[in-house]
């Protein structure tokens, strides 16, 4: 029989068995705990970076910032914020029309004799017209160029002294280009975007005048070299703007990224190309760092950096929205693009007739505001989430809807400026239509090949545009440039 001693053995090694099984098991407890762990904060990451990329590929010209041109093949299906019209499509009533009509005086008048009679073949040449159906064609006229010779008589004098009268001004060379083809050049080149080689093209094939690329880029540079105080004026003019807006977008400068920049009012416009996008090209271009104005851009920060006031973009706004609403399924943010549609339809109506908004009616749009607002906070909780739940350092990560809000929430002003200032435009669409012809240009042209045609068209385009803006016809303007009296438009306040 087993001692009482080899049972009590036996019985205290199966006791150290089963706590070594414990503790063996609680070890493994602890492994899987620990890679359950793990596991749930590599899928949050996952499913982040799943929501990242769905959020990239749903983003198109409609619901962000992007160019329709990126849109490729899969053109978003229209979607207008504009509300339909109870108007008919076409005309409206009382709408005179335009068509070709007939001129009191015609430059040349062909007549039409009848000869003989249909009906017998007698002549009637003799008889006197009763009546004269008249009909007009107009035409270009065969276009060439016109050479203008100049001779300056050389007389002497009974002293001796050799006489010779003066050349008109601008007239330097034995042979050279008048301000009408120089104009037209620049006009093709610059207004109309076209290459150099097809603007020379079509100047041959127009007016028989067959210019070379070389002599176009001289022309280019002499038209900005003539441009420089003119265009400074009006750089100027907007610095002491009350409201200008801003923009920027990339553009290529000898097969580099550079920034073209665009600063605009409703009577001037001014281009500049910069290297760089941030604050180093707006201290460098100069209008804001002195500008007291209230300055209308996107949400670039930057622009934050000058202590003018500030307007945002709200067509930037309902593009978010409109992406928040249709990617994360919230219903706040439809709310939202009513209130700010709400608030400009009450603004364009309250235009002609005053300056402002009731104080009654500004407080009720505010409270309305804010209580979206809550309602989206409600629905974008600030959490940590599993991924940075052990993170102790960095800013805490948040999703597009919670950036949104926190920019609406702090930038209220900015947002609302249009409300509280009729002066300040709901959108920053003035500057974005001014930048947008500089990114036609780069389509066509794909990249500027110096710096210095970079900048020498941005000066001659914010003349232009400028021109235009103040109902001056193009290349008038640009004639003007090559006479020695550039237009300037006068300052306004408004």
């Amino acid at each position: 029989m087993m001692t009482r001693e080899e049972a009590q053995a036996i019985y205290r090694a199966g006791e150290e068995s089963v706590v070594q099984v414990l503790l063996a098991m609680d070890t493994r407890i602890q492994a899987l705990e620990q890679q359950v762990r793990e596991l749930t904060v590599c899928l949050d990451a996952s499913e982040q970076r799943v929501k990242l990329l769905e959020d990239q590929l749903a983003k198109n010209s409609r619901n962000s910032s992007k160019p329709p041109s990126t849109d490729g093949f899969k053109k978003p299906a229209p979607k207008s914020l504009r509300q339909k019209s109870a108007r008919a499509s076409g005309g409206q009533p009382g709408h005179t029309g335009q068509t070709l009509a007939m001129v009191e005086k015609p430059d040349r008048i062909e007549p039409h004799r009848v000869e003989r009679c249909a009906g017998c073949d007698r002549s009637l040449a003799y008889r006197p017209a009763e009546a004269i159906e008249k009909r007009q064609v107009h035409d270009l006229p065969h276009m060439r160029l016109i050479v203008t010779e100049h001779q300056a008589e050389m007389k002497r004098c009974s002293c001796g002294h050799l006489n010779k009268a003066a050349f008109p001004e601008g007239v330097n060379a034995p042979v050279q280009y008048g301000p009408g083809v120089k104009a037209a050049a620049v006009y093709l080149k610059n207004y109309q975007l076209l290459p150099y080689e097809r603007t020379c093209e079509l100047l041959g094939d127009f007016f028989g005048c067959p210019i070379s690329e070389g002599t176009l880029a001289n022309l280019m540079g002499e038209c900005h070299a003539r441009l420089e105080q003119p265009v400074q004026q009006i750089k100027a003019q907007i610095a002491q703007a009350p409201v200008a807006q801003f923009d920027e977008s990339g553009s290529r400068v000898e097969k580099k990224l550079w920034w073209l920049h665009a600063a605009s009012t409703a009577h001037a416009t001014y281009y500049d190309i910069h290297p760089k996008r941030g604050a180093e090209a707006l201290e460098a271009i100069g209008i804001l760092p002195d500008f007291g104005g209230r300055a209308v851009h996107d949400f670039w920060k930057p622009y934050f950096n000058y202590s003018c006031a500030h307007g945002l973009c709200n067509a930037h706004h309902l593009r978010e929205l409109i992406f928040v609403h249709e990617q994360h399924q919230q219903d706040w943010d439809e709310t939202m693009i009513d209130c700010l549609l709400d608030i400009q339809k009450a603004v364009a109506l309250a235009k002609p007739t005053t300056e402002h908004l009731t104080k009654a009616r500004i407080r009720d749009f505010e409270a309305r505001y804010q209580c979206i607002l809550d309602e989206g906070y409600a629905a974008n909780p600030l959490s940590a989430s599993p991924a940075s739940a052990g993170k102790k350092r960095g800013r805490r990560k948040k999703t597009k809807p919670r950036n949104l809000l926190e920019r609406l929430d702090e930038h209220r002003l900015e947002a609302l400026a249009f409300m509280y200032d009729f002066r300040v435009p709901f959108d920053n669409n003035l500057a974005e239509r001014d930048i947008r012809m500089m990114k036609v240009q780069q389509k066509i042209s794909g990249m500027f090949r110096s710096q210095e045609g970079a900048h020498a068209f941005c000066r001659i385009r914010s003349y232009i545009s400028t021109a235009r803006k103040n109902a001056r016809g193009a290349l008038e303007a640009i004639a003007c440039v090559f006479t020695g009296n550039p237009f300037v438009p006068r300052f306004n306040t408004s």
